[in-house]
């Protein structure tokens, strides 16, 4: 069906709006960082496209269309936030199972998989907002400049201008992940050495400039410092264990502490780990309830 019949029909356009939730949400998700902002961004974006439908021109496509309205949506979302705000949230894998985007061509920076990493999405939060809309729509959905521009409204000038800034940010503070081996044993010994508090076993475990973040406590950096903090702020709270799980792409563990005069153990936080197949480059905590609703957890882990 063309575009111009989806605009046509309600019942037409209600199911091609349907047909790009899913990479939207993706899009929204990778703009704002919460998945709770992303969700409502897409309402609002769909909102807009639906009230806007006759102002759809046929020199774009749907899809770009729809992507300019969800990005225009995320960057004034980010207008209004709290300047010094910067929040991101865990997407359990589960919930990408069901949602197919595009493959990403040959021109494409970063992957789909890369793309979604805590690590990929902390630097990208960093970013001023058109420099993140910017690099996204060029480096991972491989929109061209001439394109971006009209999404943007920006010249093309501008369009390129902001991506070559976006890309020496990204040059000068994220590595890309190295193929290597698979980190199992790694990830058993971050097991074995959280299990037992065991901060020197854990430091042992990460890159010298290792990364932890843990909203909304600062940014901790370097193996030593995340050691110190984790082994005066989390070993001391009670006797923890790890449920394995999967978050962003990315091995993550549940961590449950036992509760006061009973030997049940709770959740408490959600750990999300990168690593190079060697060693741990960056730890993300996340305590917050929600999140932790989002994964699925058992209630409980027997002592």
């Amino acid at each position: 069906m063309g575009d111009q019949m989806l605009l046509e029909s309600a019942d037409a356009f209600g199911g091609d709006l349907a047909q790009y939730r899913g990479e939207l949400l993706i899009h929204c998700y990778r703009m704002l960082g919460t998945l709770d902002e992303a969700e409502d961004a897409v309402q609002e974006a769909f909102a807009r496209a639906w009230k806007g439908r006759q102002t759809f021109q046929r020199s774009i496509s749907f899809r770009a269309w729809l992507y300019r309205i969800a990005t225009n949506v995320c960057l004034n979302a980010i207008e209004v936030r709290q300047r010094d705000r910067v929040v991101i949230d865990p997407y359990p894998d589960h919930l990408w199972s069901g949602i197919a985007e595009p493959g990403a061509g040959p021109e494409a920076r970063y992957d789909a998989h890369e793309s979604i990493s805590l690590a990929f999405l902390t630097v990208l939060q960093l970013l001023p907002p058109r420099q993140r809309a910017v690099l996204l729509l060029r480096d991972v959905l491989t929109f061209r400049a001439t394109e971006v521009a009209a999404l943007l409204d920006m010249s093309v000038a501008a369009v390129n201008s902001a991506h070559q800034r976006a890309r020496a940010t990204l040059r000068g503070s994220y590595r890309s992940p190295a193929n290597s081996s698979n980190p199992g044993n790694l990830l058993k010994r971050y097991v074995r050495v959280w299990e037992a508090a065991d901060v020197a076993g854990l430091v042992a475990l990460l890159r010298e400039d290792a990364v932890l973040t843990m909203p909304p406590k600062p940014m901790v950096t370097g193996a030593g410092q995340i050691g110190n903090f984790i082994g005066k702020a989390i070993f001391t709270i009670a006797p923890m264990r790890l449920l394995a799980a999967q978050a962003n792409g990315s091995p993550a563990f549940a961590a449950y502490t036992r509760e006061r005069g009973s030997n049940r153990f709770v959740p408490f936080a959600l750990l999300v780990i990168s690593t190079d197949g060697r060693q741990i480059t960056q730890i993300d905590a996340f305590a917050d309830p929600r999140v932790l609703a989002r994964f699925e957890l058992p209630a409980e882990l027997a002592g």
